[in-house]
């Protein structure tokens, strides 16, 4: 497998919080907040890029989402973090599909562990984050999604 290495740029950005429930249910932490922010049209400027980044937060045992905020973006009354940004390894496999979820992982954790040049990066707020890079009015015609998967990595020290 090829990985693409990516640099995210630093960024505000509206928080779910930390749902422990994993609940995306109209009722639950996640539900609510993916309310919020798809109800958000982002101007064409801001519209290229990936806005939403989902995670497991291994300090709080929790699911949280993200939205990258532009200036003239709402919050939504949602708690605003500032992420800093960095590398990251990234794939993209069909959403729903855990088994090759899992060994693209895996390998991508692999081809990591052997590079001369690159480390995992995992810190606080820096975890591995996913985000639906398919068009929803496509995910309905073909009832199915893509996701591409984030992983936080750093030159190591002896490749600066």
């Amino acid at each position: 497998m090829e990985f693409r290495v990516i640099s995210l740029p630093p960024f505000k950005a509206a928080s779910s919080g930390v749902d422990k429930e994993f609940n995306f249910s109209a009722n639950g932490i996640l539900g609510k907040f993916d309310k919020y922010f798809s109800e958000i049209k982002p101007s064409e400027r801001d519209s290229f890029m990936p806005r939403d980044f989902l995670f497991f937060d291994e300090e709080k045992q929790g699911m949280i989402w993200w939205w990258a905020l532009s200036e003239d973006m709402n919050d939504g009354g949602n708690r605003v973090i500032d992420f800093e940004g960095g590398y990251y390894i990234t794939y993209v496999c069909k959403d729903e599909d855990a088994e090759a979820k899992d060994k693209l992982y895996n390998q991508a954790l692999e081809y990591i562990k052997n590079s001369n040049i690159l480390e995992l990066d995992i810190r606080q707020n820096h975890y591995a984050m996913g985000h639906i890079i398919t068009p929803p009015e496509i995910i309905k015609a073909q009832g199915w999604a893509q996701m591409e998967t984030f992983i936080p990595v750093k030159l190591k020290a002896s490749s600066n």
